[in-house]
């Protein structure tokens, strides 16, 4: 349970603190998440059920698609650049990350637009 409340307590200070989660019927899980409650005025709803879970994972199906062909990385640095900017192409398909004028330019320009460059045409 103390690494499951460790790993909970460094999400949530880098991505701020969630309202509701959805996790499986872990029990480290959920004493982890019963244990950071307990020291809040607004507790976190937890929402364990397996179905809810398996939505969230088929989430990174398409992630895991892309990434299958490339598994053997040279480094874990570039790994993790590589992986970075396929997530990131693939919150801007499903319009979770915008950028300004999003709605007048393609997925492919707003990420270039991100990474500072001009699109090759």
């Amino acid at each position: 349970m103390a690494a499951a409340k460790r790993f909970f307590d460094k999400a949530m200070q880098m991505n701020g603190e969630p309202k509701k989660i959805a996790m499986d019927k872990s029990g480290a899980n959920k004493a982890a998440i019963d244990a950071i409650n307990a020291g809040r005025g607004v507790p976190i709803v937890v929402r364990q059920v397996k179905y809810l879970n398996n939505i969230v994972e088929q989430d990174h199906r398409a992630i895991k698609r892309v990434t299958r062909p490339m598994l053997n990385f040279k480094s874990f640095r570039s790994a993790g650049g590589v992986l970075a900017g396929i997530e990131l192409m693939h919150m801007i398909r499903k319009g979770q990350f915008t950028t300004d004028g999003a709605d007048t330019t393609s997925f492919a320009d707003q990420f270039y637009a991100l990474a500072g460059q001009v699109r090759p045409v």
